[in-house]
């Protein structure tokens, strides 16, 4: 694929992503309040708890689709169709496997766990139970949907997940509006419905991969080699996501034995915006690693080097753009959003963002990495990092350190682990330059946040807090990122097409 496709292709597909993600966000913000209202707060609280309990199992799964999605995309670029199917096939049977091992665990441990432990009042312990069991197969559906979607992914049909989200979240809206009228159990009620969306989306997206997909033909096939390398794949990546599951969660414990529930409230808000901000950028990630993937297998290294070191800079970019103003003007944004805003909230956000930018970056160069299939180094060395802040972050407290001391280590250790992954990328690949990456992604990146902040940041510091400082730094932000990822981060040729593009849109709208 020419490299002028491929990058049309990456900016379509990112653009979709967008919106699906602003479509599901808007929905969801919608849905989710009168579904407060009409549920109750103990029900809805008693269906997010019970819910979650099912949750605690999808680190089985969460692994095992990353693998997926590399071993297909990696398949397609090699263009070994009867290899492909043989991934496909045994992706299924694993998933059928973890899909299993969920339904036990959660038939027993997560059923004994409900009954026994969860504080939940005797007369709605049987809508409890309904929501639990429904939560279950809609989870396991889910799981098996799992091979689905990475092929979907694989192939670049990002249009699907739109069109899909768009059905979704009719039927989302269905649900509110039946929820209002019938008199049946409404959590009860909820749980069925919501089952039956998760059917739905199941149905939609299996049908659409048997037409257009032949390797999603499924057949059984099974082969002891072909199961031990994505198992052993899958296995690594598993190290790295219950890492940062156990980081989150030590945290958060942490936070409570040493300065009780406010701060967990703060952390909890944290974790918000980091979720939603990251959302954004990970729309271009998930739009750019197929073409990474491919690109390896077929041997054409420059180009894989050349979409790590572009996407990895732009996304940056795209990410500024987002978090700057809400850097600066923290404090107000929370104030808007939140009645009350509990203490250290604006300084766990603002470390927050500022992790998310060498995460963000760190993630693409480990979509290179996972290109070659050698994971074992960067997963133990990300995984160790996260875990650590755990230990760290006790001692630190023992020894009378602020609140803010894991977010701090955190925002050390994923710097490391970016420039460990960037290193570990040299090794499994010499024509990537590390020497380069430095200066040419991370330098760049760096002198392009110092200039864009200093006008914003003056407007800050000799204006009071309101509405007029925060459309002021927004604009001057956007405008100073704008001007200096234009001279800095972009090549001659990329402003001769930025230049092009203006000018169409100039003329084609008489301006």
């Amino acid at each position: 694929m020419p490299n002028s496709e491929s990058n049309k292709r990456i900016a379509k597909n990112t653009i979709l992503l967008y919106f699906r993600m602003f479509l599901t966000m808007g929905v969801s913000l919608y849905t989710s309040r009168i579904v407060l209202n009409t549920l109750g707060v103990e029900d809805f609280g008693i269906y997010n708890v019970v819910g979650g309990v099912v949750m605690m199992f999808s680190f089985l799964n969460s692994s095992m689709s990353s693998a997926t999605q590399r071993f297909l995309s990696f398949e397609l670029g090699k263009k070994d169709y009867a290899q492909l199917k043989k991934v496909f096939s045994m992706s299924v049977n694993i998933h059928t496997i973890i899909a299993v091992t969920i339904f036990i665990l959660a038939e027993t441990i997560g059923l004994w766990f409900l009954n026994t432990k969860l504080v939940i009042p005797d007369e709605r312990m049987n809508a409890a139970n309904w929501v639990y069991q429904f939560s279950i197969i809609s989870f396991m559906l889910t799981v098996m949907n799992v091979p689905y979607n990475a092929t979907i992914i694989a192939h670049e049909r990002m249009s699907v997940y739109a069109y899909v989200s768009i059905v979704e979240v009719i039927l989302k809206l269905i649900i509110v509006f039946v929820l209002v009228w019938m008199g049946f159990d409404k959590l009860k009620l909820y749980a069925v419905l919501v089952f039956g969306v998760s059917v739905v989306v199941w149905i939609i997206y299996k049908t659409y991969c048997k037409r257009n997909f032949t390797e999603t033909n499924y057949q059984f096939f099974w082969e002891k080699s072909l199961y031990k390398t994505l198992i052993n794949f899958s296995g690594w990546d598993l190290y790295g996501n219950m890492s940062v599951m156990a980081r989150t969660q030590g945290v958060s414990i942490l936070l409570n034995l040493f300065f009780g529930p406010i701060l967990n409230a703060a952390n909890g808000i944290a974790i918000q915006v980091q979720s939603a901000i990251m959302a954004f950028a990970g729309n271009v990630v998930m739009a750019i690693r197929p073409q990474i993937v491919k690109s390896y297998a077929i041997g054409d290294y420059n180009q894989t080097i050349k979409l790590v070191m572009t996407a990895t800079k732009y996304t940056y970019i795209l990410l500024l753009f987002i978090s700057l103003p809400i850097l600066l003007e923290m404090h107000f944004i929370l104030n808007l959003w939140l009645k009350e805003v509990p203490s250290y909230t604006v300084l766990f956000c603002q470390y927050t963002l500022t992790f998310n930018f060498f995460a963000n970056m760190s993630v693409i160069v480990i979509s290179a990495i996972h290109a070659t299939g050698k994971i074992k180094r960067p997963s133990l060395i990300n995984g160790t990092l996260y875990l650590s802040v755990i230990p760290l972050s006790y001692v630190a407290f023992k020894l009378g350190g602020k609140p803010e001391m894991p977010y701090l280590i955190n925002v050390i250790f994923v710097l490391v682990g970016l420039l460990s992954n960037a290193w570990t990328l040299n090794l499994y690949l010499p024509q990537f330059s590390f020497r380069n990456f430095i200066i040419k992604v991370i330098g760049i990146c760096m002198l392009i946040t110092l200039i864009s902040g200093i006008i914003p940041g003056l407007i800050k510091a000799n204006q009071s807090e309101g509405w007029f400082r925060f459309i002021c730094v927004t604009t001057t932000s956007t405008l100073s990122i704008a001007l200096t990822a234009y001279y800095i981060a972009m090549n001659s040729e990329m402003r001769l097409m930025v230049r092009s593009r203006i000018s169409v849109f100039l003329t084609k709208h008489n301006i």
